[in-house]
């Protein structure tokens, strides 16, 4: 199935995505995982709640942790371009048949909780309390030194259905895998700030959250979390990587958090401004799409992902297959 032409006027004006909500069993553990090792700055934190942003980011945080019985995801949030959005969001969502309600969020303004088509909890906000920078206080900089939060990558079970429905909202196409057989899309990478993607979508079983990323200033920070990870305690949590990805060019490396929620640490992408820019295409067997030099991806990479809370999944009818480490 062919992917849509870009929607260049959705209904309400998405920046970029923003935060997410981790649910984490044992908090001061996450919190040594996301402080001492990736070097996540702490901008507030309690006996039950942590809130983490990176070295490049003004606002109060970009990533939640929350002390919960499970691990789960919470929310994916993402930012509008002004206060209307939201009013605009709120009436397309409820014009939809989805289920909307203003939600109150520590350090932001008013906030939209809703869901895509799927139920996946996605929420918007305008306003976030702004903290001084600190992008060149070179003294707070550890582990892989995280500039920013770049995007996320969810299992769903029918790629086509979750690229139309964002399309909907403004999210482009920068690059997609097709099953050569079915022409279905195996995978797609979409965008609103103009890198390669906000949100991807990865064919399997879902809605589940297939990891985090962010970016990082090179690809030796990596090797440096590497080398760091693996004496420290958390060699076993190095699922995949280093390497560069044939999709989007960026090098990267998938770690697991104590979790097991999935984050990528990733540079080296490209920008994505033009409204007209044609998408690029890669065949499902293509060993080159996965990894520039060829390496392919372990089993646990197509199987393992986190749950959203109390949210139900559905597996995915299309039996296509990439190319799979044994």
């Amino acid at each position: 199935m062919p992917i849509p032409a870009p929607n260049l006027y959705p209904p309400f004006n998405i920046i970029r995505l923003s935060h997410v909500d981790f649910g984490v069993r044992d908090l001061a553990a996450s919190k040594a995982f996301y402080v001492d090792t990736l070097g996540l700055q702490i901008t507030d934190e309690d006996d039950s709640t942590v809130y983490l942003r990176a070295m490049e980011e003004r606002g109060h945080h970009c990533m939640v942790l929350h002390k919960s019985t499970e691990p789960h995801v919470k929310a994916l949030s993402f930012k509008v371009f002004d206060e209307s959005e939201l009013d605009k969001a709120h009436d397309w969502f409820k014009s939809q048949g989805h289920g909307v309600d203003w939600v109150e969020r520590p350090y932001q303004g008013r906030t939209l909780a809703t869901h895509d088509h799927l139920s996946m909890p996605i929420e918007f906000y305008f306003k976030m309390e702004r903290l001084p920078p600190i992008h060149q206080k070179y003294a707070l900089y550890k582990g892989v030194k995280p500039l920013r939060i770049d995007h996320f990558n969810c299992f769903v079970p029918n790629v086509d259905e979750a690229v139309g429905f964002y399309n909907e909202i403004g999210f482009r196409v920068t690059e997609y895998t097709e099953d050569e057989e079915s022409k279905r899309l195996w995978a797609a990478w979409t965008h609103r700030k103009g890198g390669v993607h906000d949100i991807a979508f990865t064919n399997g079983t879902g809605p589940r959250l297939h990891h985090t990323a962010f970016w990082v200033p090179t690809p030796l920070n990596i090797i440096d979390l590497l080398d760091l990870m693996s004496t420290t305690g958390y060699v076993s949590n190095i699922e995949r990587g280093p390497g560069r990805h044939g999709i989007s060019n960026a090098f990267f490396l998938y770690i697991l958090d104590p979790d097991g929620h999935r984050i990528e640490i990733y540079c080296s992408d490209y920008q994505t401004v033009d409204p007209d820019l044609e998408a690029i295409r890669w065949d499902l067997k293509d060993p080159q799409r996965q990894t520039l030099w060829g390496a392919p991806a372990p089993k646990s990479w197509f199987e393992h992902g986190s749950v959203f809370d109390g949210l139900d999944v559905s597996e995915s009818n299309l039996g296509a297959s990439p190319i799979i480490a044994p």
